[in-house]
């Protein structure tokens, strides 16, 4: 398999220690989910999944440079896999990990929410899976690159990141994964990933651009849901589901209408989500850090003058046809 040198971030032996880190921390937390489940539960869901959309709108690599499951995805990848994927396989492996995160965001209301013991299972089922992935397919490409629940969210809130900046898990490509890697060309990973498409309002009919359209409203679903046992797993899905459905059908209504796009339509549906979601996120962040009550106000103020300024960046590359949309 024939390799190109890649540039890398800066103080990769740091990114090393972060990676080994957040391996050790992922092993603290699942033994705390099934021995003190209950501060384990608040700790992940309350004060430190709620910072990762930021981080991604920042740059995706950042997580992905210390992501845990990519560590040890990593170990038997760089190891044992051997096995490259074509386009095909690429495709639907991004499918099945957009299916995976409609599955497991909402089974956060009726069990890993309160379940502490389920989620330490499932954790470490998908900590399996990664390292699994490895043995068989080469580097990135059985996992992080294609199956993993969380790329979806990465790509459509990092499609133009804040700060730019290099990988450092992959110092050298080995074309694992064919088409729209993250970790290659960020920028260029949507425009990839949609594919021909993406030139008109065919971007609705792929994979990516059904999840982006529907993302928004499976967002407002899921904070406009609450917390329950498992008998209300139906109606969970049923509302989360039906808000992404609607969310899909107002997006294809006024991309019908406006002949938007993919470099439009891409930048204006993340930072819709992003907002919706820190919208009804702030007021659980302030209550987790035990801070000031204005502290929502402030970050609800801050988040969409994020996304203002980001939105200012953005939307003259749309326009001016240098963005998602003619991107190779």
């Amino acid at each position: 398999m024939t390799s190109v040198a890649l540039p890398i971030a800066p103080g990769k032996p740091l990114w090393r220690i972060a990676q080994l880190f957040g391996v050790v921390l992922t092993l603290a937390l699942i033994a705390a989910l099934w021995i003190v489940p209950k501060p384990a539960l608040k700790l992940l869901w309350d004060m430190v999944i709620p910072l990762l959309p930021a981080v991604f709108l920042v740059n995706p690599l950042i997580w992905r440079n210390v992501c845990p499951l990519a560590t040890l995805n990593d170990v038997t990848g760089d190891r044992s896999g051997r096995r490259v994927v074509d386009s095909g396989m690429t495709h639907a492996g991004w499918i099945v990990g957009i299916v995976l995160l409609f599955v497991l965001v909402p089974a956060r209301r009726f069990l890993f929410n309160d379940n502490g013991p389920a989620l330490a299972i499932t954790v470490t089922l998908v900590a399996a899976v990664a390292l699994v992935a490895g043995m068989i397919f080469a580097r990135r490409a059985g996992f992080c690159n294609t199956i993993c629940p969380v790329l979806p969210v990465e790509k459509l809130y990092g499609q133009v990141p804040l700060v730019p900046m290099h990988g450092v898990r992959c110092d050298r490509c080995t074309v694992c994964t064919p088409v729209g890697c993250i970790d290659l060309a960020t920028t260029k990973t949507l425009a990839q990933t949609i594919g021909p498409l993406r030139r008109d309002t065919g971007w609705l009919r792929t994979g990516f651009g059904a999840f982006a359209a529907a993302f928004p409203g499976f967002i407002i679903g899921y904070f406009t849901t609450t917390n329950g046992d498992l008998a209300t797993a139906g109606a969970v899905y049923f509302r989360v589901l039906g808000f992404a459905a609607a969310s899909y059908a107002l997006v294809a209504a006024a991309t019908t209408a406006l002949r938007l796009r993919a470099a439009l339509a891409m930048p204006l549906l993340g930072a819709t989500a992003l907002g919706l979601y820190y919208w009804y996120a702030a007021p659980k962040l302030t209550e987790a850090y035990a801070a000031p009550d204005a502290t929502t106000l402030v970050l609800r103020v801050v988040i969409g003058a994020t996304l203002a300024f980001w939105l200012w960046k953005v939307l003259p590359r749309a326009v001016n046809g240098k963005g998602t949309a003619h991107a190779t």
